[in-house]
């Protein structure tokens, strides 16, 4: 391996240490919480008056916060509770544990100085999201919050969205994968959807900001794992579903039912209304699941369709710009039809932008104010152009499911269709993730390009090469007639350079998989990798004579 930047610390997958919380915080009776949440109140320490109670909560003993509830819970490895002196020490006031958790303090008593107020439940983990709603004051009760689910196009829907509704006069705060955004403060995203604590901490800053309207990314792990527990989501919307993340989830059914939790009937997480884009039979069975949860109000569930007639909101045939640009038209439930601009190419994003569309008018805003927001949206990292004025096109794209790259594949081949254009692409898969679908992603890559280079994503903890090779295989797997050129470059910024080497005039390079990310995980240290800033360079290395001449290397 060729000598790499300096290391930094791999990021762990979780929110950022702390988060953001809002400056003035309710504080919040013990007793009272308890009482809420079906806790039992128990003392540990020195027989003297304990603190009554707590103004935040936290799950992590080092990001604790003076006045905090600390939330011990029960691990893999270890109990949260035999860091409850250290959370102590840095200001905790109380500890929400189980019985065993509790045994575990009253082991540690000696170390306290002061009597520690112990909220006991048998399901910590349970009621953590109910415990951190309740410590906030239930922000998200105070605001009109829109959770996005699907494997595809969620982030994409989300900027739509929100520059749809902040034209409408919104005051928007975004949580997602790429960012989150407060009032204009971006802060970086380490999860998708971050931990309850997190979370509702967050909607009390957004709140505390005069944020009325609250976007957010609703990953299918965290309707697993509780993650948005105790959030009250005036709509949901569901993008589409494809294999992902059965790493985590045993099968597709599994996968399914945790998307399901924000419109099922028995959800706790249950959306208030449903936008639902039916254009796959997962949608079609969604929309049921939705129905079902509101039988006596048909008007709580909306449809929204790019292939069918049969939906609420029914898009039409798009015609495409050579800057990427498309416009389609979108005949919405009243029977008006207008005329939607979107600034990404692909018939996905038609389907990211009509329930964009949808989702704005169910949320009350404006619709053709919410259509000029719409229209001048770009997303860091999906089908993001980089411009350096060579005479090919490149595309740095997230896509890292087989079904993701088959359609940003597939978009980009209508983009040169007329030039007779060639496509590279350069594409691995992740470690330590679901090893099912590397196979796929190869040949996903083989069918659509005339040159895949397979190369590293993140490989994390597994060794690179076993991850490539699964990925080879899948792509030499395709029968010869029916692929295109098949190399296995290890280093990424090498498999980079050789497929912008490659172009000719009129081709395509596309780099997917990490999209707007900028680091790269190798063996557990994260070293500063960006897709655009590389393919950026290599193709100044060609425009500037420094690189390889058209066609160099093929």
């Amino acid at each position: 391996m060729p000598v790499l930047p300096s290391p930094q610390p791999a990021t762990p997958d979780r929110a950022p240490s702390g988060g953001l919380r809002p400056a003035n915080p309710p504080s919040t009776d013990l007793a009272v919480l308890a009482e809420t949440i079906g806790a039992r109140l128990d003392e540990v320490g020195p027989d003297s008056p304990a603190p009554r109670s707590v103004t935040g909560i936290e799950l992590r003993a080092q990001s604790v916060r003076p006045g905090d509830l600390f939330a011990a819970l029960p691990g893999a490895h270890t109990h949260g509770a035999r860091f409850a002196v250290d959370a102590v020490a840095a200001g905790a006031v109380a500890v929400l544990t189980d019985d065993a958790g509790l045994a575990v303090i009253r082991e540690q008593a000696g170390a306290l100085a002061n009597p520690l107020p112990v909220l006991v439940h048998p399901d910590p983990r349970g009621v953590l999201g109910a415990t951190s709603a309740t410590v906030y004051g239930h922000p998200s009760q105070r605001m009109q919050v829109v959770g996005i689910t699907g494997t595809s196009g969620k982030t994409t829907t989300s900027y739509l969205i929100e520059a749809g509704l902040a034209a409408a006069g919104r005051s928007i705060g975004l949580v997602g994968t790429i960012e989150t955004r407060v009032a204009g403060d971006r802060v970086p995203s380490a999860l998708t959807t971050p931990e309850a604590p997190q979370l509702h901490a967050l909607f009390a800053a957004m709140l505390e900001r005069g944020i009325d309207t609250v976007v957010m990314e609703v990953s299918s792990h965290a309707l697993s794992l509780g993650r948005v527990d105790g959030v009250r989501f005036a709509l949901g919307a569901f993008t589409n579903l494809s294999q992902d993340h059965l790493d985590f989830h045993k099968d597709f059914d599994d996968y399914f039912a945790a998307k399901a939790r924000l419109f099922a009937a028995d959800s706790t997480v249950r959306a208030e209304r449903a936008v639902i884009c039916v254009d796959d039979e997962w949608g079609r069975r969604m929309a049921d699941v939705a129905r079902s949860a509101y039988p006596a109000d048909p008007g709580s569930v909306v449809t929204v369709g790019t292939g069918t007639p049969v939906a609420d909101w029914r898009a039409g045939g798009s015609v495409s710009a050579l800057s990427g640009t498309q416009t389609f038209p979108l005949t919405g439930p009243d029977g008006v039809t207008r005329e939607v601009s979107v600034r990404l190419p692909g018939h996905y994003n038609v389907a990211n932008a009509s329930l964009a569309v949808a989702v704005c008018a169910a949320a009350g805003a404006d619709v053709d104010a919410a259509l000029t927001g719409i229209a001048g949206v770009d997303v860091p990292g999906r089908v993001q152009r980089v411009e350096r004025g060579q005479d090919f096109l490149a595309v740095v794209d997230y896509a890292h499911k087989p079904a993701a790259l088959e359609a940003v594949i597939a978009t980009l081949r209508g983009q040169v269709a007329d030039s007779c254009g060639r496509i590279a692409v350069v594409v691995g898969a992740g470690g330590d993730r679901d090893t099912g679908k590397r196979a796929l992603m190869g040949e996903a890559g083989a069918r659509g390009a005339d040159l895949l280079v397979v190369t590293d994503d993140n490989p994390r903890t597994e060794d690179p090469a076993t991850i490539r090779a699964a990925v080879t295989a899948g792509a030499l797997a395709v029968p010869a007639a029916e692929r295109g050129e098949v190399r296995e470059i290890g280093d990424r910024a090498d498999a980079i350079a050789a497929a912008a080497g490659w172009a000719r005039p009129g081709d395509v390079v596309l780099v997917a998989g990490k999209g707007h990310e900028t680091g790269q995980e190798i063996h557990g240290v994260k070293y500063p990798f960006d897709d655009r800033e590389v393919l950026g360079e290599a193709i100044d290395r060609i425009v500037s004579g420094d690189g390889p001449a058209h066609g160099g290397n093929a």
